[in-house]
């Protein structure tokens, strides 16, 4: 695996000799794990820092809780501080050793307020950048490897929303049903749940991102479950829309006006497409309807180790659609103090047209 993380290393290296940058220093989560494999849990108010310099250097500054967890790590320059040293003074050493004393600095965009203060009086001379801007570029494309880890986690979802939907969710409260989902995920071997899922049911779908409360579930409501799988840090999304009993009409209309809207977005993912384009034919298909201003946020977002990443889906998004790229594509329609409708799958752009990892029914199940 190091092979790898060094080639990551290496294109972004390459990415900040480009723009100018002479040091990136990035912080525990989805870039440090991306990058060097690393997944420090609960460090919190302990500095804990990746190095990398555009001569290639990579050094890592860690607490010294960690010791026994990164010996033998890839990583070769490792400096482990104690409690009775000041982590702040040693990073700002390290800086000037691997940075120089000038230029332009990458910073974490998930590096923590605390921290980011504590250090910003000896970034003065140094001009200062989000390292998103840089990483986003890498991360966007998946390889094949993170694409298998991907088709994974969404076959777990795929199997949670077949057992969760297999139970009889009359009378049971949201967040009871959201908890169900979740404990489902982790049984089917995830890491755990990408994020806290939603269940909304009856007018609560009206809300897109309903918090799971004390509703019960009840014959004749529309149903909205939301939720994905983390496998192996990378993540899966999956939304699909029941009827509680048989559906009314205008629960029907909604529905089909939807599924066609999703289908067809799904249809136009290209290779050299702009993303704009995707979310354009979702959005006409639903305002054709009748039902545009009902559509209130974007068709899609990107998936990987984050639950939303590039690239967006969206009305002003001018990126274009490559193979690699992995994106959900999720239209719905919000019918406030009624319900609401959302179909959503994960599609990878593989030989240049849109595949649907996420493979549950699209039809309209009465449960």
């Amino acid at each position: 695996m190091a092979a790898v993380f060094e080639s990551r290393l290496s294109r972004l290296i390459s990415s900040m000799r480009e723009s100018g940058v002479v040091g990136a220093l990035v912080s525990p989560g989805t870039n440090l794990f991306y990058l060097t494999g690393l997944s420090p849990s609960a460090t919190l108010e302990r500095l804990f820092a990746l190095l990398v310099s555009s001569n290639g250097e990579v050094s890592l500054l860690a607490p010294k809780l960690y010791e026994n967890e990164l010996k033998g790590t890839w990583i070769k320059d490792v400096r482990i501080w104690s409690d009775s040293e000041d982590p702040y003074e040693i990073l700002k050493g390290m800086i000037e050793k691997h940075f120089g004393r000038s230029g332009g600095i990458a910073v974490d965009d998930c590096m923590q307020a605390v921290h980011l203060l504590r250090i910003y009086g000896f970034l003065r001379n140094y001009d200062l950048r989000p390292l998103g801007g840089l990483i986003s570029g890498l991360r966007i494309l998946k390889d094949e490897g993170e694409l298998e880890l991907m088709r994974e986690a969404a076959r777990i979802a795929d199997e949670t929303m077949e057992r969760i939907i297999s139970e009889d969710l009359r009378g049971k409260r949201e967040k009871e049903v959201a908890r169900m989902i979740e404990n489902t995920i982790v049984d089917l071997g995830a890491d755990k749940f990408s994020f806290d899922a939603i269940v909304a049911s009856g007018p609560n779908g009206a809300n897109p991102h309903h918090t799971p409360g004390e509703r019960r579930i009840s014959e004749g409501d529309v149903l909205i479950l939301d939720f994905g799988a983390r496998y192996r840090g990378y993540c899966s999304d999956i939304t699909r829309t029941f009827s509680i009993g048989k559906p009314h009409e205008r629960a029907i209309e909604v529905y089909e006006v939807v599924k066609e809207a999703q289908e067809m977005a799904v249809q136009a993912v290209r290779e050299g497409v702009v993303a704009r384009e995707v979310d354009a034919v979702a959005r006409g298909v639903i305002a054709s309807k009748g039902y545009g201003e009902r559509f209130t946020h974007r068709t899609g977002h990107g998936l990987g180790l984050d639950i939303h990443e590039d690239p967006y889906i969206a009305p002003n998004s001018e990126t274009e659609l490559r193979n690699g790229m992995v994106f959900t594509i999720e239209p719905g329609v919000y019918l406030g103090g009624e319900f609401g409708v959302r179909i959503e799958d994960d599609v990878a752009l593989i030989g240049g047209r849109g595949e649907r990892l996420t493979r549950t029914t699209r039809e309209l199940l009465t449960l």
